[in-house]
């Protein structure tokens, strides 16, 4: 049985495609989609798995597309458990313009969770045992209450579980409070977490240290984009920068970062020695257009690279 768990409350289907020109009124030839099962924790397990880990992913699927992503993810091995739902599950659009080399994301709604449905998710992970990492990661659907990743820590606490928690807004401000292991905001989401609309690069440091001095929280990883990211205990601040790499998209870097953090700290890498893993992860997968993730062979190249910068 896995040690890590994954929970996504917001699956969803990614399909991919590519047109010659983006134009209006006019019927665009696209080339054959590419569809991948995504979703902020899927993606982390998902992503793991490329890295040569294992995680068990947890999700709400409905529907037709829920069946379809369920044999998506099964296509590439990673193990799940799934909680039905009564509604479909959403499906994203993700366009390359090869004229412009612009990519357009259309992001649908997801599904209406009824009440029963997001409890029976909880009620599946306090039966989750033998557990050492729960990752909960991406949006909240229409339907469940924004408490929801708090529920989740505080059942994490219970089993002893480091609690990872990857989302934005309302359900991160309360999960922080419940009491979290680690947690990776952008800039904006650090920002409003400390109640300011902008922050700098050179106020991490001290608001992160707010955040862990005010709540239980042992770590802020702070993504910075193509800056990297920043580490932040109550010890040390360290900023970690990537090598140049030709980046395509920024999907999914996230989602890869998290995961290489997360199965470093899995083999008892050091939080800093896990961090420049995953930042080598998240560097990998803005290397490749779509949705697609990072891959291990980039992986190691990146991170090998890094820590030749270190020695040096």
């Amino acid at each position: 049985m896995s040690s890590i768990y994954t929970v996504t409350l917001n699956p969803a289907i990614d399909k991919s495609t590519s047109v010659n020109t983006l134009a209006p009124e006019r019927k665009m030839k696209c080339t054959r989609p590419l569809f991948e099962p995504g979703g902020g924790g899927v993606n982390v397990a998902r992503a793991i798995k490329k890295l040569g880990g294992e995680a068990t992913a947890l999700y709400l699927a409905g529907g037709y597309t829920g069946k379809f992503f369920t044999q998506l993810l099964s296509g590439e091995h990673v193990a799940s458990e799934v909680v039905e739902i009564s509604q479909h599950t959403r499906e994203n659009l993700i366009v390359l313009d090869n004229s412009s080399n612009l990519q357009y994301r259309f992001g649908m709604p997801g599904p209406v969770i009824q009440e029963k449905e997001w409890k029976d998710l909880l009620h599946q992970v306090e039966q989750i045992t033998h557990v050492e990492f729960i990752v909960a990661s991406g949006s909240v659907p229409e339907g469940v209450p924004l408490d929801i990743f708090a529920r989740i820590a505080a059942i994490a606490k219970k089993k002893n579980a480091k609690f990872i928690v990857d989302t934005s807004g309302e359900a991160l401000k309360q999960a922080v409070e419940e009491g979290i292991f680690l947690m990776k905001p952008n800039l904006g989401e650090l920002g409003s977490l400390i109640g300011k609309e902008e922050i700098s690069q050179d106020m991490i440091e001290k608001a992160a240290k707010e955040l862990i001095t005010k709540n239980h929280c042992k770590a802020i990883v702070v993504s910075m984009g193509s800056a990297g990211a920043m580490l932040v205990t109550n010890d040390e601040a360290t900023v970690i920068t990537p090598p140049d790499v030709k980046r395509e998209s920024t999907v999914g870097a996230g989602d890869s970062m998290v995961a290489g953090i997360v199965l470093s700290l899995s083999k008892q890498k050091s939080l800093l020695e896990a961090v420049h893993y995953g930042v080598a992860c998240g560097t990998s997968a803005t290397m490749n257009w779509g949705t697609q993730l990072c891959n291990l062979k980039d992986v190691e190249k990146i991170y090998a690279a890094m820590q030749k910068q270190i020695k040096n």
